[in-house]
């Protein structure tokens, strides 16, 4: 059986703050696919695993928050659908404790994340990634 290749996660659209957490995302969704889903090949990634982290990739860049957004499971904004949002929370109860041995500093980052306050205001306008990206 052929050894599946290592997820090297990689977005055309995120930057910055948001890319660090399509990264955690991206590891986490690997994690989780290893050992709960059979994969094409030598892909990291199952193609409902793949379709979910590019579900993840465009919410991430149209988060109205943009790159002081807080963590997903404690933003005041629900913008993931009902099943995407089940799928998502069902990687980061399984893959969340499973992070600290391959990826320590993304997983303690995250956790520090977590701590930070949730903003009470609604977001300022136009601060999505995408909106800033297409300004240009």
């Amino acid at each position: 059986m052929p050894k599946s290749k290592s997820l090297k996660p990689n977005s055309d659209i995120l930057s910055g703050e948001l890319f660090k957490e399509y990264k955690t995302v991206a590891y986490m969704m690997e994690i989780y696919c290893k050992n709960h889903h059979v994969r094409e090949g030598t892909e990291a990634l199952c193609l409902q695993c793949q379709e979910l982290l590019t579900y993840a990739e465009v919410r991430l860049d149209r988060c109205p928050y943009g790159q002081k957004k807080p963590t997903c499971n404690r933003c005041p904004i629900h913008c993931y659908k009902p099943q995407p949002k089940a799928d998502m929370k069902l990687v980061m109860r399984y893959a969340g404790p499973r992070m600290l041995v391959p990826h320590p500093i993304l997983a303690i980052r995250h956790l520090i994340h977590e701590r930070r306050p949730v903003p009470d205001a609604k977001p300022a306008a136009n601060q999505s990634n995408r909106h800033l990206r297409t300004k240009k």
